[in-house]
């Protein structure tokens, strides 16, 4: 249950951070947006706030925000159709209703001849049968009513598609960012706590019951020589140490400036390569410095950057074990064995998952963000946009594609733990 709640936290942190991304570059362009979604499916909580509907819904696998003018919108009303509306102090419509129209007895009603809900704002139309030709304007934030709920109209440049080039490509390109700069500020806070690493020749954090402690070596302890050899920083004891496994060896130590020689029999671990390396259980000397935590928090999410680049290029050129590929169980069942490892290993986490979502969002597929930048990237090009039915009809097939390979690595994900 711990794990459960755990991963909700992760996962709900990083879509929202993400969305938000979108939703604050839409808001500072003139887009109306109309709901702020963190999950999938039927809502469990909804509140709104000024224009948006902010939401939590039933399955937590992502989120959205819905823009005007991206997907068709749902209201329409066509000539002869009746309605009920309502007026402002002006004589402006501020609210209409095209369904239910006994629930509205205090609303004026009307057989539509006109109406522009987009450009020009206006409703025109008959009162009475033999009455004459009434003309309306329309409010700019009037409301329509569907199932007895309120939405804004979206005017022409109220409208996502409306926006310049430019505004469109950050709107969709600040999703993935803002989870780049989350990374970094898990980052910065887990390097202004656990300190950044040194690369001087001292030891950090000794290991119980590893041979550094049983040898009587302790944190802040200066190594200077090895058998003799020289060591002028902390890579220089992790080379010599790590090619004599199960061996003995004499440290030089200075502490509290005083000299002392030190025997111990390292211990071994089998490597990356699979070849076996000595250890004696110590870990890496840190120091504390807000100016490099900052700088740590920026270096190690360009790091993972690049580890996530190159997981991919070895994807696809077949140099990648697809066995080693998770999805949400094999995700799920990651993050309880960082759980059982204490809370920074779960900031670190948090951090590369953050990344891991900004790259892969910002991969030119369709239904990701990246796609999406891709098809503004041609608009550019062509110096008109692809027409919305060919691009929508290529997002939903990119999505079907998506939601396959969802299923195949959740499958991979089952068969991995089952095996164990």
């Amino acid at each position: 249950m711990e794990t459960l709640i755990i991963v909700m936290i992760i996962f709900g942190l990083l879509v929202s951070i993400h969305e938000f991304g979108h939703l604050i570059v839409a808001k500072r362009s003139g887009i109306l947006c109309r709901e702020y979604a963190i999950g999938f499916g039927p809502k469990i909580f909804a509140i709104k706030k000024g224009e948006t509907v902010y939401t939590v819904r039933l399955l937590p696998i992502g989120g959205y925000v819905r823009m005007a003018g991206e997907d068709p919108e749902s209201f329409e009303i066509k000539p002869g159709q009746s309605i009920g509306f309502y007026l402002n102090d002006y004589g402006r419509v501020y609210r209409i209703v095209s369904d239910h129209l006994e629930k509205y007895p205090d609303a004026h009603f009307m057989t539509v001849e006109q109406c522009d809900f987009e450009d020009q704002l206006f409703l025109s139309g008959y009162e009475d049968e033999d009455g004459p030709l009434l003309r309306y304007a329309i409010e700019r934030d009037a409301t329509y009513v569907v199932d007895n709920q309120d939405f804004q109209i979206a005017p022409r440049d109220r409208q996502f598609a409306s926006q310049s080039l430019p505004a469109r490509f950050l709107t969709i390109f600040a999703g993935p960012f803002m989870n780049l700069v989350l990374a970094v500020l898990i980052f910065v806070i887990y390097f202004s706590i656990q300190g950044v690493p040194s690369n001087a020749p001292l030891l950090g954090k000794v290991i119980h019951g590893y041979p550094a402690e049983k040898s009587g070596l302790m944190q802040g302890d200066r190594i200077v020589a090895i058998d003799g050899k020289t060591t002028g920083s902390w890579r220089d004891i992790v080379s010599y140490v790590s090619k004599h496994p199960k061996e003995q060896i004499q440290l030089t130590v200075i502490r509290d400036e005083n000299q002392r020689q030190i025997n111990l029999v390292t211990g071994q671990r089998k490597g990356e390569n699979g070849k076996l390396e000595g250890v004696i259980g110590v870990y890496q000397p840190t120091r504390h410095s807000f100016i490099e935590s900052v700088s740590a928090g920026f270096s190690q999410t360009y790091y993972w950057i690049k580890m996530e680049l190159t997981g991919l290029k070895m994807l696809v050129t077949g140099g990648f074990d697809l066995n080693k590929l998770a999805g949400p169980v094999g995700i799920y069942n990651a993050t309880g064995e960082v759980v059982a490892q204490g809370l920074f290993f779960v900031l670190n986490w948090t951090a590369f998952l953050s990344v891991n979502l900004a790259v892969i969002n910002l991969l030119p597929l369709p239904a990701l963000d990246g796609g999406r930048l891709l098809f503004l990237i041609i608009e550019a090009l062509r110096g008109k946009p692809v027409e919305p039915q060919k691009e929508a009809l290529v997002h939903f097939i990119g999505f079907a594609f998506l939601m396959l390979l969802m299923l195949l690595v959740t499958w991979n994900d089952l068969q991995n733990l089952f095996s164990r």
